[in-house]
């Protein structure tokens, strides 16, 4: 049996700002803004390529806006991804990368792969990783 990861509710205080990151700033695609109640609302957004959407909205649970974390994005280039984010406006770190003595800024040279990192908040102050994985074992 498959157990497949395809829904994370991501807690949010503007449903419309946060829309509007999601979709502009990062790129993710709108599968559905669904008005169920005055009290539901539930808009479902996908990065492109994943078969793992977010979901947004209101009277979805209990979770403060803001409080997740650890939220990860997996990339083939890494440099390539931050530029793009950086172009749409989204306030992300510089490429750093894991090495023996821990996170250190991105070096010429440095092979990326499955240590490469990029991070940034979204407005309520989700935070989500960025990792390059060219390669998988």
């Amino acid at each position: 049996m498959n157990w497949t990861l395809e829904v994370v509710v991501v807690p949010v205080s503007d449903v419309d700002r946060s829309k509007v990151f999601y979709e502009k700033g990062l790129g993710f695609h709108v599968d559905h803004d669904s008005r169920i109640s005055d009290d539901l609302r539930v808009v479902q957004l996908t990065p492109p390529g994943s078969g793992c959407s977010i979901v947004i909205g209101t009277g979805l649970g209990n979770m403060t806006p803001g409080s997740l974390e650890g939220l990860q994005l997996v990339v083939s280039d890494l440099i390539r991804a931050h530029a793009e984010l950086v172009s749409r406006g989204v306030q992300a770190t510089d490429v750093q990368v894991y090495g023996q003595d821990g996170l250190r800024p991105m070096e010429e040279g440095d092979d990326l792969n499955n240590v490469g990192f990029v991070y940034f908040s979204d407005p309520d102050g989700n935070r989500w990783a960025v990792q390059q994985i060219t390669d998988r074992a």
